[in-house]
């Protein structure tokens, strides 16, 4: 006579199985969400739509970005409220940029002009497209070890670092690397 497990046994055995896989999904979960709380994650393509800087899909490459290189960038939180409040760019959109300026180097901003290593590189207005004042900073100063100066170099409207100043090192998500652009 072969022993057979009672059904109550075996329904009681998959109610743990089934109990058990629930709080594995549940923990590993909460890990996830965790996780993404914390980390922000680096883009791997980025798709373009701004005129600041070729219309396109970039690669976001490693390494450390040189002087005249497109680039990713979170705006410093001010300027990404000013951004999306103007209806420029929607908040927690980084920024696509030519990067200026590199730490070290000596920026001025002068009336409209901006001097790059005693060269106008940009110009800058006094309002945005509907006639809103843009914010202007002004002097001459070294970059310091973990500042950057950003530009776009396509159109002469856009909201860059000649209107905010330079903005952190840190922020630079990564070099971009045209794919495909107009």
């Amino acid at each position: 006579m072969s022993r057979r497990p009672s059904i109550r046994l075996i329904g009681s055995r998959l109610r743990r199985l089934r109990a058990r896989k629930t709080i594995a999904l549940a923990t590993i979960g909460l890990g996830l969400i965790c996780f993404a709380a914390f980390v922000r994650p680096t883009p791997w393509l980025v798709w373009n739509a701004s005129a600041s800087a070729p219309v396109g899909l970039y690669r976001v490459a490693a390494g450390s970005p040189a002087r005249a290189d497109l680039v990713l960038a979170r705006p410093p939180k001010s300027v990404a409220d000013l951004a999306a409040e103007r209806g420029y760019l929607p908040r927690n959109v980084p920024l696509v940029k030519g990067l200026a300026a590199l730490p070290g180097e000596h920026v001025c901003a002068f009336n409209d002009a901006i001097i790059i290593a005693g060269e106008i590189v940009a110009r800058r207005l006094t309002t945005d497209s509907q006639s809103r004042p843009l914010p202007w900073w002004s002097g001459c100063r070294n970059l310091s070890d973990d500042e950057v100066f950003l530009l776009g170099s396509e159109v002469n409207r856009s909201f860059d670092s000649r209107y905010f100043g330079p903005v952190p090192a840190a922020n630079i998500i990564g070099r971009l690397v045209p794919l495909w652009t107009d």
